[in-house]
């Protein structure tokens, strides 16, 4: 009887390539997406003498109203006792998902908090090759519907008592601190006015001594972090990357969806610009399109960042 051949080796290397594949597919789709974490850092940004703050950095929920496990961890989040809570946008992810936004953030009404919008906050998520994503930033493209961002708005102004940023600035006392804040709108899509920002920081008057100011983005291209500095923000959030989405064990990011360099699309790291460098927390976010439901080496997070003297 003659003896079976073996396999070729190319095929045994298809075969487990193929296998790995299907595997990194189902950890990202079925499991990972779902690892919601909470990552901590502190940052030194307050002047001397300064308490403090807590500061819960929360982004791109891009929530859909069946997404009950977002939900819960979201709201979960009341229980940390934040001072001060910093959306950077991207809630929305259908057009009923105001409902789910209001399950998961009602346990925050009455924390001091601030928001700017993301493109999703406005427009309809539509569907798209995924794989368009890995070529870099995403072109403009026919608009799709529109979302209830009145809804939205009125709903973090009104009943959570959050402060609009979107090309606007605000005064806020934060656990005992002065803290002066201003942001803008989404520069992904060239919503941004930083030419306005002077004037609204202005508008606030002279401030008291120690007083702090944070600069909020969603999408944190160069430009608005270089602008940032310029009009003295001591630490900058943004959100907008999902931190890659799908990266590479051990490497990171493939690609941020920005100009920002691909090693600080997610995390605490800092800014330089004109000779003053501050802190810049970038969050991966919480969520993904419900058309690109996969998070790999990427876990969907919120940021508990202690800003101290």
């Amino acid at each position: 009887m003659t003896a079976a051949r073996s396999a070729h080796p190319a095929l045994i290397a298809l075969g487990a390539v193929g296998a790995a594949g299907v595997a990194a597919a189902v950890w990202g789709i079925g499991i990972e997406r779902y690892l919601f974490t909470v990552r901590e850092a502190t940052a030194s940004a307050l002047p001397p003498g300064s308490k403090p703050i807590r500061v819960l950095h929360i982004s791109d929920a891009h929530m859909a109203p069946w997404q009950h496990r977002k939900q819960d961890w979201l709201a979960s989040l009341a229980q940390l006792k934040p001072d001060l809570i910093v959306n950077t946008g991207d809630n929305l992810g259908h057009r009923d998902g105001i409902d789910g936004i209001r399950r998961a953030f009602d346990p925050f009404a009455g924390i001091p908090g601030v928001f700017v919008h993301g493109s999703n906050d406005v427009t309809e998520p539509s569907p798209r090759n995924p794989l368009r994503y890995f070529l870099g930033p995403s072109k403009k493209h026919r608009e799709p519907a529109l979302l209830d961002t009145e809804a939205m708005n009125e709903y973090f102004t009104e009943e959570l008592g959050w402060t609009d940023l979107n090309n606007a600035a605000a005064r806020l006392d934060i656990a005992g601190n002065p803290v002066d804040l201003f942001g803008v709108s989404d520069a992904h899509r060239d919503w941004d006015r930083l030419d306005v920002l002077p004037a609204a920081l202005d508008a606030l008057g002279t401030p008291a001594a120690g007083t702090t100011r944070l600069g909020v983005t969603h999408a944190p291209y160069q430009r608005v972090l270089n602008g940032f500095v310029d009009l003295g923000a001591d630490a900058i959030f943004g959100g907008h990357t999902h931190g890659g989405q799908v990266c590479l064990p051990g490497y990171g990011a493939l690609v941020a969806n920005c100009d920002i360099p691909l090693k600080q699309a997610k995390g605490l790291s800092t800014w330089s610009q004109s000779g003053r460098t501050v802190p810049l927390n970038v969050s991966a976010g919480c969520g993904h399109s419900i058309y690109a439901p996969v998070r790999f080496a990427c876990r969907p997070e919120a940021t508990l960042l202690t800003l101290v003297p």
